[in-house]
């Protein structure tokens, strides 16, 4: 049986779709394991080669399903980009998907952590069924082999995509991005799309799926404090010249006030507060702060929370902006003592913000707010790692209807709409310069550890990953552009 959506092509009926992806699924999940072995570390340049393999081995992958695809040669590492017209005379008629994702990784330290070698993929059990640990299982290799398997399902019954299908996976989304928005600008016509879907994000539980519709932006600077033209003996020096190490924490700590609220002045303009509606939907999901926190070993945060005071969990990683040191570092470090007074110290401080924060202001305001709180004798220098505004998805767009639909059919229940505290650079940029919105579809699970030991992809998760991205595919052909 199929659904006949025009005089010349016939659509595969979900429950086709569904059967092909289930025939396929052992085999889907060795090529993800093949995936995940290639250690795709793209802020590091010792693995510069493995990152162009892992490009190459998905162009390989694409090619093989009909797909014009190319590793293209950007300022930093390659961007893959694959195209396909759609199936059918009556193809282009339906609206253009731009599908993204990345399949650069975090770094792997603290490797003695892992419980397996973090670059050969182990099928292990877990108390929800089988899952897949390895660096990049969920954070980003699972979700875009979730994409890449649902096109292999219209390849094997259809020819290929229902509607004109191109990806654009990217190698730097976990080293800033550096490369993509000057690679938008090169390619914008032949990114050209009504929509693009981004598979980086996470379910409710793995029984619940979920459209994110708000997604915090994100500035990371790194500041570097100098002092003395060398490290000096503290005995000698101590208590009569700056200790750059002592500055550059006073300085951070002034971050934060009593109520953890941000102090950089102008940093809440723009910060709105979600919709009467929205907030009671968030209230009636049952979420569990015992859990969430109970779960990372900070069961003694659970009565009174610890963030900005007066606001939920969900609040404070939906809905509203954050500061936090990422990273510190200065002087001497090894084991036993040294007694020295560094010459410099480094912090790497990232911003979450939220609504209509300006990004460009936010990183201005933090760089004056050092330099306004240097002793004499001390200089402090910068470096931006990111600067990317916060997401709203419209919840009326016929394309989150679209998803909707085909997510009520794979799971038999309705998604959320709901919130998330991470930043996914590529999406601000893709509307600024592509013009087109974000559908945010993703398949995590909150104990993934993402960026962390053991990365973990559940396999029912990646299974309904690739279903998911079948059926929606039905969903967005039954538009008309």
């Amino acid at each position: 049986m199929s659904i006949v959506n025009s005089t010349t092509t016939r659509i595969p009926s979900v429950e086709m779709l569904l059967q092909e992806v289930e025939r396929g699924f052992d085999a889907s999940t060795t090529r993800l394991c093949d995936f995940l072995r290639i250690p795709s570390i793209s802020t590091d340049p010792a693995y510069d080669q493995d990152t162009r393999r892992a490009a190459e081995w998905l162009v390989q992958e694409l090619r093989g399903l009909g797909y014009d695809a190319e590793a293209c040669k950007t300022i930093g590492h390659p961007m893959v980009v694959a195209h396909h017209p759609g199936v059918g005379d009556d193809a282009a008629k339906r609206p253009r998907i731009l599908y993204y994702g990345h399949y650069d990784v975090q770094p792997v330290d603290p490797v003695e952590l892992w419980t397996s070698p973090p670059f050969e993929p182990a099928i292990i059990d877990g108390p929800r069924g089988k899952r897949v640990v390895a660096r990049g299982a969920v954070d980003d290799k699972g979700q875009v082999m979730g994409i890449v398997e649902a096109l292999r399902a219209w390849h094997a019954l259809a020819g290929g995509p229902p509607c004109p299908v191109t990806l654009m996976i990217e190698g730097e989304e976990e080293s800033g991005s550096r490369s993509l928005e000057p690679f938008l600008h090169e390619a914008k016509a032949r990114l050209a799309a009504d929509v693009c879907v981004v598979s980086d994000t996470g379910m409710w539980d793995i029984n619940t799926p979920a459209i994110t519709t708000r997604l915090r932006g994100l500035v990371y600077s790194e500041v570097t404090v100098h002092g003395p033209t060398r490290d000096l003996h503290s005995g000698m020096y101590g208590g009569a010249v700056p200790n750059p190490i002592n500055v550059l924490t006073r300085i951070l700590a002034d971050l934060h006030d009593d109520q953890r609220r941000v102090t950089l002045p102008g940093f809440y303009d723009g910060v709105g507060e979600p919709p009467a509606s929205t907030k009671a939907q968030w209230e009636s999901l049952g979420f569990s702060d015992a859990e969430f926190l109970g779960d990372i070993g900070l069961a003694a945060c659970v009565e009174h929370g610890f963030g900005e005071a007066g606001r939920s969990n969900l609040e404070r990683t939906w809905s509203r902006p954050t500061c936090d040191v990422n990273g510190i570092f200065g002087g001497y470090t090894g084991k036993g003592a040294k007694t020295v007074i560094a010459a410099h110290a480094t912090a790497k401080v990232s911003f979450r913000l939220v609504s209509k924060q300006d990004p460009e202001k936010v990183a201005a305001a933090f760089e004056a707010f050092v330099l306004a709180r240097l002793p004499a004798g001390c200089r402090a220098e910068f470096e931006r790692h990111g600067i990317n505004p916060a997401i709203e998805v419209s919840e009326t767009s016929r394309f989150l209807g679209a998803a909707d639909r085909g997510l009520r059919r794979v799971f038999g229940k309705a998604p959320l709409l709901i919130g998330t505290g991470g930043s996914i650079p590529a999406v601000g940029a893709i509307g600024r310069i592509l013009g087109m919105d974000a559908l945010l579809v993703g398949f995590g699970l909150d104990d993934d550890c993402v960026h962390s030991p053991n990365e973990k992809f559940e396999l029912e998760c990646y299974r309904n990953a690739i279903r998911s991205h079948a059926v929606m595919l039905c969903e967005f052909a039954a538009l008309t552009r």
